[in-house]
């Protein structure tokens, strides 16, 4: 039998597509934060976060959730939302309150428990309900394709735009400019801190006419590929026999097909080696083809022998060398019994 020894040269090749960070890309957006809700001098009992329909259409943000992520963390907690927005209305979101200081909200349009930090945070508006998990670096969260608009303040790691909008007290809110109706995909110019002024679906409707919500996007996707090792080798038979001899006996050469397949253009060159036989050895030798005399094996740690070569890259399908193995001598006077070495055919790319 033999054993076959590969010399692959694999190959690589990776393109990152490189998230770009988008403005809205709907007509629903976060257009209101406030942090304070029960601190001490609040004027509001409860944190909330506010969302307008900048568009002439309603929008059923059944199932969208609003999500909170402290300033530096990936880990965040949603609200799950309900309803429609209509055309230029408000929606009130009511979370977590720090203790009983402040008033009462207007009548919210969804309730949780989520509790926003003054020095930072993140707040996305989410097409669905699985928790996000970007947020480390500026630009991830807004590369999602579930998430509709982001906010970062304070010292928030992900925003929109260049910075994070500023950071908030027990007395400010972020409040996006014009009513709501502004929105250039930059947090840090988009928003100003002001005293909360919190809207529901009943408030006063926003006229959003002046503005034009963005009407393409951007979205990242990782493309890889695994490229086929450009050099193969393969043999006719996993294993040769020559029976049962006599000695003295010359055995008949067997074929041994070798295939190459290699996408070097400088070509290639194939060599052979052997173990010795044991329990002792025999005279084996091989050649190039059918024709051609055979020539002795060398014997590890010998020289190997070189069987054929190339200048060329192979077609694709490679091509072959109608190698034989067989024996340079008759068999020698031996005590009976089996005998066996390993031979090895090795390609190497110039």
């Amino acid at each position: 039998m033999h054993k076959l020894r590969l010399l692959p040269l694999a190959v690589a090749a990776m393109l990152a597509v490189t998230p770009f960070a988008h403005a809205a890309t709907g007509s629903v957006v976060l257009s209101q934060v406030f942090a304070g809700g029960g601190n001490s001098g609040a004027p509001y009992a409860n944190d909330f976060v506010e969302l307008l329909n900048r568009g002439s259409t309603a929008v059923d943000v059944s199932g969208w959730t609003v999500q909170y992520a402290p300033a530096t963390s990936t880990s965040w907690s949603a609200t799950t939302l309900t309803g429609s927005i209509q055309p230029g209305r408000y929606y009130l979101v009511q979370l977590a309150s720090s203790a009983a200081v402040g008033a009462a909200l207007p009548a919210p349009d969804a309730t949780g428990t989520t509790n926003l930090a003054n020095t930072g945070g993140k707040i996305a508006l989410v097409h669905d309900g699985t928790a996000l998990a970007c947020g480390a670096t500026a630009g991830t969260c807004s590369a999602a394709a579930s998430v509709e608009d982001l906010v970062g303040y304070g010292g928030a790691s992900d925003y929109e735009g260049s910075a994070p909008a500023s950071a908030l007290s027990a007395t400010t809110a972020l409040s996006r400019d014009a009513n709501g109706c502004t929105d250039t995909g930059a947090n840090d110019s988009d928003f100003s801190t002001a005293a909360p002024a919190p809207r529901n679906a009943s408030s006063t409707a926003a006229s959003c006419s002046g503005s034009t919500p963005p009407k393409s996007a951007s979205a990242g996707a990782t493309v890889d590929l695994d490229v086929q090792p450009v050099i193969s080798i393969a043999l006719e038979r996993p294993s040769i026999s020559f029976g049962t001899v006599v000695p003295g006996q010359t055995p008949s050469p067997v074929s041994e097909r070798v295939t190459v397949v290699s996408s070097d253009p400088a070509g290639y060159s194939i060599t052979v080696h052997r173990t010795a036989f044991t329990p002792a050895d025999l005279p084996l030798g091989v050649a190039a083809s059918s024709t051609a005399a055979l020539l002795p094996i060398p014997v590890v740690p010998a020289t190997d022998l070189l069987l054929a070569s190339s200048s060329a890259a192979t077609p694709p399908a490679g091509e072959f060398w109608p190698a034989v193995v067989g024996f340079t001598a008759p068999v020698p006077v031996l005590a009976a019994g089996h005998y066996s070495a390993t031979v090895t055919f090795t390609v190497i790319g110039r």
